[in-house]
């Protein structure tokens, strides 16, 4: 199974299983401890914190985890929080996960919810309501 077989459906080389597998693991680990309030920051632990993603880079040693906090209030703050906690996040994600290296964390806002939100608004416009209409009927 070489690099044509992983690149056969896709324009470009994405991310590869092992990157998919241990962003995913990255991601479990972090929402498990940000749930537990493992980390001894209080405003921290004061937070519920959505992780929804985590791309790593292709050696494995840079992470980026997609987060929100949850019902969208201190989305400036949550990313701050994070960088500030980031070596004890780094330490709990390396205990968990056997990786020869321990990922650099990088936190960015999850702006996936937001886009949605911003397609649904378009899709109910009147205006595309009534095209989608007169499509169906034709």
């Amino acid at each position: 199974m070489g690099q044509m077989a992983k690149n056969k459906f896709h324009d470009g080389p994405g991310p590869s299983q092992r990157q998919l597998r241990v962003g995913e693991l990255i991601r479990r680990t972090l929402s498990e401890v940000l749930a537990r309030g493992d980390v001894h920051d209080p405003e921290l632990n004061r937070m519920s914190i959505t992780v929804g993603e985590v791309r790593t880079s292709p050696d494995l040693k840079i992470a980026t985890a997609f987060v929100l906090p949850l019902g969208g209030q201190g989305q400036e703050d949550v990313v701050k929080l994070l960088a500030r906690n980031k070596g004890e996040l780094r330490r709990a994600v390396s205990k968990k996960l056997a990786l020869k290296f321990a990922p650099d964390l990088r936190f960015q806002l999850d702006e996936t919810f937001d886009r949605m939100d911003e397609t649904r608004r378009m899709l109910a416009q009147d205006v595309v309501v009534e095209d989608v209409r007169r499509d169906a009927e034709e």
